[in-house]
């Protein structure tokens, strides 16, 4: 089995980012022998809806705001609160972060999902984490112990330019955040599309490359699951190919 027990995915919003997570679920549910949990870390609350998954416990914000006063995140009674917003589901246990039930206050909410990512995940053999746009829970150290983080973009430069910027915040090492392996997950590649300069001077890793597919695009316009994508549909095979890969 994979040494590799926690994945992570982020990216500069609108490229794609949930999408690959939804295709890497999809084939981990049928391929993946352990405990699996999915921690949807974007207050977007995307992936719950293309996984057809039901929000029917508190999200993490929802327990922030029902827990009051100062030093909340102690080890006491944590554990209970916690189980408390876990989610079973057909394949996998999920926890939602969800928006915030008042404003400013996501370093708290960070704070219980900084611990859920932690300890609740030693119950289970893979974590899967969507997390916010952009470096800012690396930079608060929501993530900051992770075997593998995927870095979504899209071709343009601008999205490549926010990807890089992710990764060198994952590979300065500072003390306290340990990313076991950076890569970058490209998305809507299409085949005339040009080698990139920013890319090529990046230096960095490309596991996957999921093409602009028609087939997504026909699902995503009416509104329909991802989960039900044919087998043959070139985001599918992609996704498939880099489970096995991660899970080899």
């Amino acid at each position: 089995m994979s040494k590799i027990k926690s994945i992570a995915i982020t990216g500069k919003g609108g490229t794609g980012k949930t999408m690959v997570a939804t295709m890497m679920i999809k084939e981990l549910k049928k391929s993946f022998k352990g405990k699996l949990l999915v921690i949807d870390a974007d207050s977007a609350m995307s992936l719950p809806y293309t996984l057809n998954i039901p929000v029917t416990k508190k999200t993490v914000s929802q327990l922030r705001a029902d827990i009051t006063g100062p030093g909340m995140v102690k080890d006491q009674g944590i554990d209970v609160w916690m189980e408390s917003v876990v989610m079973h589901a057909d394949g996998l246990d999920m926890v939602v972060m969800g928006r915030p039930e008042a404003p400013g206050c996501f370093c708290s909410v960070n704070d219980l999902l900084k611990y859920a990512i932690g300890n609740l995940s030693e119950k289970y053999d893979l974590v899967i984490i969507d997390g916010e746009a952009g470096p800012e829970q690396l930079n608060r150290r929501v993530m900051s112990s992770i075997d593998m983080l995927l870095v979504v973009s899209d071709m343009s430069a601008r999205s490549l330019e926010t990807a890089c910027g992710i990764m060198d915040v994952a590979k300065r090492g500072e003390d306290d955040i340990r990313i076991g392996k950076s890569c970058l997950v490209l998305n809507r590649v299409k085949e005339d599309n040009p080698k990139d300069e920013l890319l090529e001077k990046a230096n960095v890793e490309v596991i996957a490359r999921f093409p602009e597919d028609p087939v997504l695009n026909k699902f995503d316009r009416e509104g329909r699951s991802l989960l039900e994508l044919p087998d043959e549909s070139g985001c599918v095979l992609e996704a498939r190919r880099l489970v096995e890969e991660i899970l080899a």
